[in-house]
């Protein structure tokens, strides 16, 4: 087992499969107490991890674009409390497309999912968190403007770099807020949205992220960090 985490308690938003799943699996070997979400009702992996999480992992069913299904969360956890709230959520499009041929319907499901959808949870799940805890959403390195100097993937960027932005603003609002506010970019890593040709496998991100994470724990405001703790320009 890793070492104890002192996010003792961890509410996941988006864990049934990749990023999302590796993270509530990391949570469970160092010892926390996790509840995790999935979108629908099928069995994922994430219930084949719970079977042998020895009760640790409880499972909650929500579509993040969806603000009912929210807030019914919200209701159903009203008594909870959390030290660390996690939004992993994200969808990409084909690479080549640019702002000269994406459908305005491709388009808004990028921003809605990657950008509006996660703060919508911020928004509403945040509560729930410890006044010293974490509210931590997954970015991409790709969402930094000063980085961006390659070009490819131009509608993701947006989306991600509209994520920071509103985070940023919710940071400014809150800034009497004695909580760590984190976006994390976890590197090009192998998996369903990052595919085959990706640099980094799960066991080479996600353990690393987690640790940059906890090691936050109790330092206020917001920062964009990777995987590796080295802050990502703006």
């Amino acid at each position: 087992m890793n070492t104890a985490s002192p996010n003792t308690t961890v509410l996941l938003i988006g864990a049934s499969r990749g990023l999302g799943y590796a993270i509530a699996a990391e949570y469970l070997d160092r010892g926390s107490r996790v509840v995790a979400t999935v979108r629908g009702p099928g069995r994922t992996a994430l219930h084949e991890l719970q079977d042998s999480a020895g009760g640790r992992l409880e499972i909650e069913q929500v579509d993040i674009n969806a603000p009912e299904q929210v807030q019914a969360l919200r209701d159903r956890l009203a008594a909870r409390s959390f030290d660390l709230l996690f939004v992993n959520a994200g969808v990409t499009n084909r690479q080549e497309e640019t702002s000269a041929d994406v459908t305005t319907e491709e388009f808004t499901r990028l921003m809605i999912t990657n950008a509006l959808s996660p703060m919508r949870v911020i928004e509403a799940l945040g509560g729930l968190v410890d006044s010293h805890g974490t509210l931590a959403i997954m970015s991409s390195g790709q969402g930094s403007v000063a980085n961006n100097e390659r070009g490819g993937f131009e509608i993701y960027r947006a989306s991600k770099s509209a994520l920071n932005q509103l985070m940023r603003s919710y940071a400014a609002r809150h800034r009497d807020d004695h909580r760590t506010l984190l976006l994390m970019a976890p590197g090009w890593v192998k998996t369903g949205l990052g595919g085959p040709n990706a640099r980094l496998t799960l066991g080479e991100s996600v353990p690393r992220l987690v640790t940059v994470i906890d090691a936050q724990r109790g330092r206020a405001g917001l920062q964009y960090l990777d995987y590796q703790g080295q802050t990502v320009a703006w």
